[in-house]
């Protein structure tokens, strides 16, 4: 009987938000970090990381766009500072993808642990900000 290998990220229910649309895109992030790590810790080829760190890129990127979306409706008074974190997180993915598909990045247990520890540290820091703020105006 084979082992199933532990994933590099769980998800935490503390982590969650409150709002179904969000913790359901949160775990899909998740999800892709750990994609990218099986692939990165089984020596599949180049494309196969590139395809995923792609996927991790382009949904990061839609991620974002509706948390702040979802702010401004509500009139959220921290949106700016939250684009701000946003853009430096999409920025420093955007240069991993870029030097990873140039060959001058490989991807690397530190690289990983920065998207765990961002992702992490965004969720529970940053978006649970917004938390109470979201609930008093109706959004589960």
């Amino acid at each position: 009987m084979a082992t199933v290998a532990a994933p590099f990220m769980n998800w935490q229910d503390s982590w969650s938000v409150g709002v179904r649309a969000i913790d359901s895109q949160h775990q899909k992030l998740v999800s892709l970090i750990n994609e990218l790590f099986d692939a990165m810790k089984s020596g599949r080829g180049g494309a196969v990381m590139a395809d995923i760190l792609g996927s991790l890129v382009s949904y990061t990127k839609a991620h974002f766009s509706t948390e702040e979306q979802l702010l401004q409706l509500h009139g959220y008074p921290d949106l700016a500072a939250h684009k701000v974190q946003h853009k430096k997180f999409t920025d420093q993915v955007s240069d991993f993808q870029r030097q990873f598909s140039e060959g001058t990045l490989t991807l690397s247990i530190d690289v990983m642990n920065f998207l765990k520890d961002w992702l992490k540290n965004h969720i529970l820091g940053t978006d649970k900000k917004y938390t109470s703020f979201l609930h008093g105006r109706g959004v589960q």
